[in-house]
């Protein structure tokens, strides 16, 4: 019998729980996992984001994996580095932080990236 893996809408992705602190991608309605961030970058965006704090509203600055985006392409969703939300966004805190398609977007987004990324990556 052959197995046909299910396609999660977005919609789905946001409720699925699978009892982990794993992220996921969700491409083409497939879960991939995300790998860890390296030192490095997880060092570059709090930096950035201490900096950053000093000039907005810390509630507004989300360092990284801590806000997730829904985006236009065949990835349906990411976990910047860092983000700068609206005021508007934290309405429901206790909530995980998405940011959709139907909200206004952030203020910044801050992606950092890597030298040795995979040359298939489609980003």
């Amino acid at each position: 019998m052959t197995h046909i893996p299910v396609k999660l809408t977005f919609e789905q992705y946001l409720e699925y729980d699978d009892g982990t602190d794993n992220r996921y991608e969700l491409c083409d309605g497939e879960l991939i996992p995300m790998p860890p961030e390296s030192k490095r970058n997880i060092w570059m965006s709090l930096w950035l984001m201490y900096e950053l704090a000093q000039m907005v509203d810390r509630r507004l600055v989300f360092p990284t994996n801590c806000c997730e985006l829904q985006v236009i392409g065949k990835t349906q969703n990411r976990f910047p580095d860092l983000v700068v939300i609206r005021e508007e966004h934290l309405i429901e805190p206790e909530k995980r932080c998405t940011i959709t398609l139907n909200m206004p977007p952030p203020r910044l987004v801050v992606e950092v990236v890597s030298p040795y990324r995979n040359q298939k990556d489609e980003n």
